[in-house]
């Protein structure tokens, strides 16, 4: 088969589409026609190896995919032929696709038939395969670790990617005012067109004096600030957002795309009452109701790009490179 492969970490000039032995089915596995991949912004990271963990090599890249059954193994049932699924990227003892085990970048790929979640009716390959790594993460974050409320005011850090276009959709749905911030106008311009009721350029505007400006320094007895912070950038951001949170507040992270090393202010997490949430992945029932929420048209999947598989080492460029709004999909 073809595949978007590195032999080493570097540039994504090392990304080749080349030949790859055809994955092995084992009796409880699935090989799967690649109908699209989505990327994510990990895959700068294991590229460039900018994380501590350690990916083996020659890797293939991606870790969102869907596509059509070809291939099941002897001890597999409940799945036929043909079938149109999503793959459940974290598979018990060999890791995170496109991380530790291959990727979905690929013409074929092998997966556990356990990880295989059924695609809906009317759902389209390049719309699957960019829901799950992003769109489930941020379900889970406002459905399941900390709600999202009508009324409440919800600041989403870094809103411009896949989670972040993920969660200005689901906390609009449920009725929240959304403050979503970027550094580019022109993505500040699309959240807008999303629904965002205020945006932020935090390249020329601090956030915290803003929120500050609009909704008041929070203060006790005097409320002031927003009932929620989305903070996923780490680094020097974590201090300001907790400086905006109302009393009683809370903030929800699901990772650290600046730096996971942060300094902090006890004070205010005590003085204020404040939550801090963390929420780690989801759930296969998370990525079928994504799944599911998006073929009802619930939930919208933004697609920036759709790229040819050959081109992947583009693809990822343009996601290092932060020139891109939601999400980017490869299709064969």
């Amino acid at each position: 088969m073809k595949a978007a492969v590195f032999h080493e970490h570097g540039s994504c000039d090392n990304i080749r589409w080349e030949e790859f032995p055809d994955p092995v089915c084992g009796p409880d596995d699935a090989v799967i026609r690649i109908g699209a991949a989505g990327l994510n912004g990990f895959e700068p990271m294991i590229l460039f190896r900018t994380t501590a963990l350690r990916t083996p090599l020659p890797m293939i890249v991606a870790g969102d995919g869907a596509g059509e059954i070809v291939e099941l193994g002897s001890r597999v049932n409940g799945w036929s032929i043909g079938d149109r699924v999503s793959i459940y990227p974290m598979v018990a003892g060999e890791g995170m696709t496109g991380e530790t085990r291959l990727g979905t970048c690929a013409q074929y790929h092998r997966v556990p038939a356990a990880n295989l979640v059924a695609m809906p009716d009317g759902l389209g390959f390049e719309e699957a395969a960019a829901l799950p790594i992003a769109y489930a993460t941020a379900l889970r974050m406002l459905k399941t670790r900390c709600p999202v409320g009508a009324g409440e005011t919800v600041l989403i850090l870094g809103a411009a990617g896949g989670v972040g276009t993920a969660c200005v959709q689901l906390a609009k749905a449920a009725g929240a005012q959304v403050i979503a911030c970027s550094g580019s106008e022109w993505k500040l311009a699309r959240l807008s067109d999303l629904g965002a009721d205020h945006v932020v350029n935090t390249a020329i505007t601090d956030f915290r004096q803003w929120t500050w400006e609009r909704f008041g320094k929070p203060r006790m007895g005097a409320a002031g600030g927003v009932d929620l912070v989305i903070n996923y950038i780490g680094g020097d951001t974590w201090v300001d957002s907790l400086k905006c949170i109302t009393p009683g507040g809370r903030m929800t992270v699901c990772g650290a795309t600046q730096d996971y090393r942060t300094e902090n202010d006890c004070r205010y997490i005590w003085t204020y009452e404040i939550s801090i949430i963390g929420s780690n992945g989801w759930t296969m029932q998370d990525q079928a109701r994504i799944l599911r929420m998006a073929a009802d048209r619930e939930i919208e999947p933004v697609i920036d790009t759709v790229f040819p598989l050959r081109e992947t080492g583009r693809a990822v460029q343009k996601i290092a490179d932060r020139d891109f709004f939601g999400k980017i999909v490869l299709v064969p």
